[in-house]
């Protein structure tokens, strides 16, 4: 299993990779956060962190 974030205005990895990335992967999860950058988990905490917690948990 994997859980796949971005946001979706990542320089570093764009967000096309991070798609390309979840297809490739069977049974991902992919969480693209608009109007974030690389650090979109940082930047939506309070949202990944429950995600995060229950793929984890899952």
């Amino acid at each position: 299993p994997a859980l796949i974030a971005n946001g979706d205005h990542d320089r570093m990895v764009p967000s096309v990779n991070t798609h390309d990335l979840a297809r490739r992967i069977p049974g991902a999860q992919l969480v693209i956060y608009a109007d974030a950058g690389h650090g979109g988990v940082f930047q939506n905490h309070a949202n990944f962190v429950p995600k995060a917690l229950a793929f984890l948990e899952a």
